[in-house]
């Protein structure tokens, strides 16, 4: 279970962030809130916490003051920024302490869970350090990119290691960190098909590889890529590339 610290001198502004956060990761995390940026980081240090939502203009210690300090004595926090002015400056000073994000308020709900559920993902992999900051800068495109490029890499070996268990989309979310919508969309937009048409075709190619070994039986074939029915497999097969697996040795000449 992963502790998340919101801090914000707005107390209706806390309250609806941590009822968001409260409703999104009951079951993940832990809420902790504080009032000012001093608090912020006394409850950071006392309880270890491992992802800072700070709003930047809170009077005295302000959000950037106190995850500077946060930085300082934890590395690899993943920290997001919450604040009503959409400067620059800001984003400049967050580049500095290495953000993940930076959000305007009000805060958009889903935004916020989406970046958060990336937050959580980094913080349970302990790697926040060897991630870029995405915030809103002028290259906006170009740091997503790079945040996009990222996931797709820890899709991509997540099914590539496991597609030839019995994996679904729920197995493929939980083990990402992702909600099961969330994560739908973001395969989508990465991957441009659904999970199970990704994964299909990945084991119809894998299969193509351990047809060339004839000695290898077409049902022996099926199980090593996935496929718990071997009449199941030759028929995928069949749909993706026009002729069953028998068929596909002899059409190569492999038999």
């Amino acid at each position: 279970m992963v502790k998340i610290l919101i801090a914000d001198d707005e107390p209706i502004e806390r309250a609806v962030v941590k009822k968001i956060l409260d409703d999104a990761f009951s079951e993940d995390a832990l809420i902790l809130t504080a009032c000012n940026g001093r608090e912020a980081v006394e409850i950071y240090e006392k309880e270890n916490c491992d992802i800072a939502l700070l709003d930047i203009c809170m009077p005295g210690v302000t959000g950037i003051e106190a995850a500077e300090a946060i930085r300082q004595t934890h590395e690899n926090s993943v920290i997001v920024f919450l604040t009503a002015y959409d400067e620059f400056a800001y984003a400049q000073k967050a580049i500095k302490v290495r953000a993940l994000d930076y959000l305007l308020k009000p805060v958009n709900e889903e935004e916020l869970i989406a970046v958060m559920e990336d937050a959580e993902r980094l913080a349970k992999e302990g790697r926040a350090h060897k991630y870029s900051p995405y915030v809103a800068i002028p290259d906006k495109e170009e740091q997503a990119g790079l945040r996009q490029a990222a996931i797709k890499k820890q899709i991509t070996e997540y099914i590539e290691t496991n597609y030839v268990n019995d994996i679904s989309l729920s197995d493929a979310a939980e083990a990402m960190h992702y909600s099961e919508p969330h994560f739908c969309k973001i395969f989508k937009e990465l991957f441009g098909k659904s999970f199970i048409l990704y994964l299909t075709r990945l084991r119809v190619d894998k299969s193509k590889e351990l047809l060339r070994d004839i000695t290898v039986n077409v049902k022996d074939v099926s199980a090593q890529v996935g496929f718990r029915d071997s009449n199941y497999y030759a028929k995928v097969f069949k749909r993706e590339e026009g002729m069953t697996p028998s068929e596909y040795r002899i059409i190569r000449g492999l038999i």
